[in-house]
């Protein structure tokens, strides 16, 4: 395998109108060489209300990323950027694991790059991982059987995420003498410094009950037979919520979130909220509300 090219990171082009399911990322040395790319590494489906599913679709693999595998779900997250009728995208890894780790081919081509190809390299991961976190809409991990390395720094990069009793969690790069980098301002902000310097310098593995103490996922369900259940359920319930509004409040956590609670920072909230009373929906939310009646994007 050679060294991608920026090339390798626009290579596909999807749509939310395509194909498929979820997400994920693995832990380095559990998977096999991967194959040459196809267009079916990342599969998107959509439905007419605005639920989007993302899939790594790389079962065989137990979900291992390499480039053209970043490059597509970076493509996949680039397009959702622009989906206004999109309210949540749910990601998960074909196959029962969300993500083994990253290829061992991949892995080893990269051991014999110099630097700076291996800094071209690594850029391509924190564009995909940056580009998921930007994703305006509410973005949820379906967490099941492992979620190694960068696969647990996409689950750190969503919204929230929910996991399936026994999964298996773990930063181990520092075994491999390699440190967990790109994914590491993701997995800070869901867990903390201190939870994420522990993670990180012990390489300890941890189940989905440890990453719901630690603030990783949100949900555990007891076995994978309820995800549907909960997808359905999660889903409806964010019909009642406005997609514009939605999008804004992600962006006003970004935005606030560190900031000192100064003159400047009580002027840009103001500036916000003024902003979405006089909006279509911020007017149409209150008036449905006033009248005791659904608002339009809840019907």
């Amino acid at each position: 395998m050679t060294r991608p090219t920026e090339a390798d990171l626009n290579a596909l082009d999807v749509t939310p109108g395509e194909a498929a399911e979820i997400n994920a990322i693995a832990h380095p040395l559990l998977a096999d060489p991967a194959p040459d790319a196809n267009d079916e590494l990342v599969q998107i489906r959509s439905t007419t209300d605005g639920v989007v599913f993302v899939t790594i679709n790389r079962p065989d693999k137990r979900n291992a990323f390499d480039a053209p595998t970043i490059a597509a779900l970076y493509e996949a997250f680039e397009t959702l950027q622009g989906a206004d009728h999109v309210r949540v995208v749910f990601i998960r890894g074909a196959g029962g694991t969300f993500s083994a780790g990253a290829d061992l081919g991949w892995m080893r081509d990269a051991a014999g790059w110099s630097e700076g190809d291996n800094r071209t390299d690594a850029m391509g991961l924190a564009k995909m991982l940056k580009a998921l976190h930007d994703v305006p809409a509410l973005t949820v991990a379906l967490v099941e059987g492992a979620a190694m390395g960068g696969g647990a720094g996409i689950v750190a990069a969503c919204d929230m995420a929910v996991a399936v009793k026994g999964t298996h969690f773990a930063f181990s790069e520092v075994k491999l003498g390699l440190i967990p980098a790109t994914i590491a301002p993701y997995v800070v902000e869901a867990v903390g410094a201190r939870t994420a310097r522990a993670l990180f310098m012990t390489a300890d593995g941890f189940d989905a009950a440890a990453a719901k103490e630690f603030g990783l996922v949100s949900h555990v369900l007891g076995s994978a037979d309820e995800i549907d259940g909960f997808v359905t359920a999660f889903a409806d319930s964010m019909k009642a919520c406005a997609p514009g509004a939605v999008g804004e409040a992600k962006r006003l956590v970004n935005d606030v979130a560190g900031r000192p609670i100064d003159h400047g920072l009580m002027e840009d909230t103001a500036r916000r909220i003024a902003h979405a009373r006089v909006s279509d929906e911020g007017q149409e939310g209150v008036r449905a509300y006033l009248e005791k009646r659904k608002p339009r994007w809840a019907e």
